[in-house]
């Protein structure tokens, strides 16, 4: 059979892999994507939301969501979003800001496709988003530098110092260079960056004028207190020095659905007239003019902020039963970062071992899956004693039976190694 062949039988991003998540006889606790259990209340809400939206188009708006859309999006989806934005942060998003993407990686290419210099620079956590990552090498004349990551965030001084080493004029571009992080529990180390180092971020990146680019695809998803700000709040406009050096990368992957494709960036001022002159942006009108606008309806039909609201509840409970479970039986030596929000738990094993080495032995013994620390390295090699749990896809249950077999599986191979 031939791959075109193969291909066309794939039914989801996970099919056909090796890890594939709705292959019975493994546990993936790799996988960051909601479960079957979460989506399976879509289909009914997504056909109302339809209606609910061509109706209005037939009868009102000449079917223009089939036409090309305006470059940063529908002004009243971009309005519902931002509405329903506000009440979440606690704080005012300006759908004037936003610009509506065909998710976070798509965002996160138009940044880079049209603010940064190609000669230039990416700073990254020195363990981030793998695809992230991913996307980045393919700019293959930018240089990615990684910086330390301390547990309350970015180590300041390293960044500083390198940002002073690598920084330049550029005449080509708005940036010479990019900071990329995820400040709201962070993926993959589920940390929570701290007011200080969130101040410290904007202070370098106003004297410096670098461009910081956070991935926010986690910011409502807090199982404890509501976090004091986004990093974004901390560039305010009110600040005399104010220039516009934080964006913010969205998506409503993880709270209603990766298939929707659908996302947002919420830019300053000095910003948005450049992403929406960018032929990347501009050729095409709205990236995904006819989802945003479903999606639209589904926040007038208050169904949008009734399964997120469901997504955050399942998700909380996940979280809590996985780290419970895990703080009971971790084995002596081993370190867990527990996070107040998110999808993921950071986990550090002892030295000398190597988590690549114990994913093997815990596929072999258990059938339990994870990624190991190199995966979110930009040498794909450092951070061999961690590895990295998600708790998005599977439910309660089989998460906290999971992580208690994952921990005697653990303490098994730590014996095995220490008495080989």
């Amino acid at each position: 059979m031939s791959r075109a062949t193969e291909e066309r039988k794939l039914k989801h991003l996970f099919d056909g892999g090796a890890w594939n998540v709705y292959e019975p006889n493994i546990l993936n606790l790799g996988v960051g994507a909601p479960g079957t259990d979460l989506l399976e209340s879509c289909c009914d809400i997504f056909q109302q939301a339809t209606e609910h939206c061509l109706q209005h188009e037939k009868k009102e708006n000449q079917s223009l969501i089939f036409q090309y859309g305006p470059t940063n999006g529908c002004f009243e989806v971009r309005r519902e979003i931002a509405t329903y934005l506000s009440a979440m942060y606690d704080s005012p998003v300006n759908c004037e800001d936003l610009i509506i993407t065909a998710g976070a990686t798509n965002g996160l290419h138009l940044l880079l496709s049209t603010l940064i210099d190609f000669q230039g620079y990416i700073f990254v956590d020195e363990f981030t988003y793998m695809i992230a990552l991913d996307s980045m090498k393919h700019f293959t004349s930018l240089t990615i530098v990684p910086v330390k990551l301390n547990d309350d965030g970015v180590d300041l001084r390293d960044l500083g110092e390198k940002v002073e080493k690598h920084r330049f004029s550029s005449p080509n571009k708005e940036f010479w260079g990019m900071y990329y992080t995820i400040p709201t529990y962070h993926n993959p180390t589920g940390i929570l960056f701290s007011p200080e180092v969130c101040r410290g971020i904007v202070q370098l990146a106003r004297k410096h004028d670098f461009l910081v680019v956070c991935d926010d695809v986690y910011n409502i998803l807090y199982y404890g207190e509501r976090p004091e700000a986004r990093l974004l709040a901390y560039d305010a406009r009110t600040d005399v020095d104010y220039a516009g050096h934080v964006v913010s990368n969205c998506s409503f992957s993880k709270i209603l659905g990766p298939g929707l494709r659908l996302g947002w960036l919420e830019v300053p001022p000095r910003i948005k007239p450049l992403l929406e002159g960018s032929g990347f942006a501009n050729s095409g009108g709205c990236f995904n003019n006819y989802t945003a606008g479903i999606v639209g309806s589904l926040f007038k039909l208050n169904l949008a902020q009734q399964q997120i609201a469901r997504f955050h509840e399942t998700y909380k409970e996940r979280m809590l039963a996985t780290t419970e479970a895990l703080a009971a039986a971790l084995p002596e030596g081993c370190k867990m970062l527990s996070p107040s929000g998110g999808y993921f738990i950071w986990i550090r094993l002892p030295q000398p071992l190597d988590a690549r080495e114990f994913l093997k032995y815990s596929l072999e013994q258990q059938k339990i899956a994870f990624i190991a620390g190199p995966r979110f390295a930009a040498d794909g090699d450092s951070g061999k004693q961690f590895f990295r749990l998600s708790i998005g896809f599977h439910g309660k249950a089989k998460l906290a039976d999971g992580a208690r077999r994952l921990c005697q599986s653990l303490k098994d191979y730590m014996m095995s190694v220490t008495t080989a």
